[in-house]
């Protein structure tokens, strides 16, 4: 996995260094250069902006510098980032502009090719890696967001619920974690109604992975990721233009995943726990129908006021499995509404916590890490939207209003009282490119966690 962050060991010497200025940044900078590459950087142009990029010739024509312009708020992390993607072929050293520890992790996000279906074979820039970071932390969470991007960005068809678990399986093995998949009909012998029954109807039976790692001594950690590998809305069938991303509704499970291999790999001191209902949401002749009413795992019955709300549908089997055990944390990742891309764009997954050192927590940790999110409330005043007329609860509340906070409002109904919870209501893909942030799949939220989670526990 370390050869596609693009940072290697190599003389710093023998390295083109990078230069990152903001636009106020420019003229003091100049004026400590000979007169000849400050005239080259005024006749060119450069001022500094963000995303400028310029390179002065050396006396053979190479490179001797690069000077990468910046917004003046930017983060760290971001301040190279693009560059990975964008400088010639040729190994390059940061010198100034940015906190070499991000910048390095920026530059490995930067990097990332999914490369699956197609060769990129656009030039390859390397980084020297910076003196006296911690070259271990950026790998393990580049490797962590790269495995997430890769598994949301692989279509469907490569993608279903048996890939899904074995990839968890794949990852439990790396660390000698304990992997349980319980697949098809055994999910009903074990009381996983809800999942088996927004799942039965693929090709691709329905399955619970559950993994374990850890010290059981220590403080227990769970993790939930809604699992949902396509989606095409059940007997409610979706547009085609609705169904067209769905290859993506698994990026909860993605993030989820990458979360736990970056605790994993950097033996955080907790007993972790993953739990990934994995289903695809089909249609054929057995699939779950809408006013169906299924037993819920913790005695709660669910009445499906729409089979395209699937995916609180099958967390409810796994948070109920996850509070058995009454972790002291419990982190759930999900693809879950159009309500919260309403609210918030595709770049800010919502928050939900009810527990406000948490949610204060995990809010600083994202504006620390510029992975950000917004809390909104579990507003109790909206409880009775999910109450169902011949069951419990109904996964469709009528009049769409306050959908986010509906759905989590459904999910905190299977969360046991006193467990510390947050549940994020996130896209799991950049709609645009950004500096080390290519178009596609992305594992929003997994820096501001894992920050949390260590701080928290270590």
């Amino acid at each position: 996995m370390t050869e596609r962050l693009q940072i290697i060991d190599a003389d710093p010497a023998s390295a083109v260094p990078i230069t990152v200025l903001a636009e106020s940044e420019l003229e003091g900078w100049l004026q400590s250069q000979p007169a000849g590459a400050a005239a080259w950087v005024k006749a060119q142009g450069f001022k500094g902006k963000a995303g400028e990029v310029l390179a002065l010739p050396g006396a053979n024509g190479a490179p001797a510098r690069v000077l990468a312009g910046r917004a003046a708020e930017a983060a760290d992390i971001w301040r190279i980032a693009g560059l990975a993607a964008s400088l010639p072929e040729g190994t390059y050293r940061l010198e100034g502009g940015a906190a070499p520890q991000p910048a390095a992790l920026g530059w490995a996000l930067g990097a990332y090719r999914f490369e699956r279906y197609k060769a990129d074979k656009r030039p390859r820039p390397k980084l020297v890696w910076p003196v006296g970071i911690d070259r271990a932390e950026v790998a393990r969470l580049a490797g962590a967001i790269h495995r997430a991007r890769d598994l949301v960005n692989t279509p469907a068809g490569d993608m279903g619920p048996s890939a899904l678990a074995a990839a968890v399986e794949d990852v439990g093995r790396a660390h000698g974690a304990r992997v349980t998949i319980t697949a098809g009909d055994d999910l009903l012998a074990q009381g996983f109604r809800a999942i088996h029954a927004v799942g039965r109807a693929a090709a691709d039976p329905p399955r619970l992975a559950d993994l374990v790692w850890g010290d059981a001594a220590k403080p227990k950690v769970t993790l939930v990721g809604k699992g949902v590998c396509f989606d095409t809305g059940g007997l409610d069938l979706k547009t085609a233009s609705g169904m067209q991303m769905m290859k993506k509704d698994m990026g909860g499970a993605a993030t989820a995943l990458g979360l736990a291999e970056a605790i994993m790999a950097a033996q955080l001191p907790v007993r972790l726990r993953l739990l990934i209902p994995a289903v695809e949401n089909a249609v054929s002749g057995n699939a779950y129908r809408p006013l169906d009413v299924i037993p819920g795992r913790n005695g709660k019955t669910i009445e499906i006021g729409n089979t395209d709300a699937e995916g609180r549908v099958i967390l409810s089997d796994a948070l109920v499995e996850g509070s058995r055990e009454k972790p002291a944390l419990m982190l759930d990742f999900a693809t879950l509404t159009g309500a919260a891309r309403v609210a918030l764009g595709p770049e800010l997954p919502a928050l939900f916590a009810n527990d406000d050192a948490l949610g204060d927590a995990l809010l600083r940790h994202g504006r620390a890490a510029d992975d950000p999110m917004w809390r909104l409330p579990l507003w109790p005043g909206y409880r009775g939207l999910v109450e169902g007329e011949t069951a419990d609860l109904t996964n469709a509340p009528e009049g769409g209003m306050a959908g986010a906070i509906t759905a989590a409002l459904f999910l905190e109904a299977f969360v046991e009282k006193g467990i510390s919870w947050a549940h994020f209501d996130t896209y799991a893909w950049n709609q645009k490119a950004r500096p080390g942030r290519p178009k596609g799949g992305e594992a929003l939220l997994l820096r501001a966690c894992y920050a949390m989670i260590k701080e928290r526990f270590a």
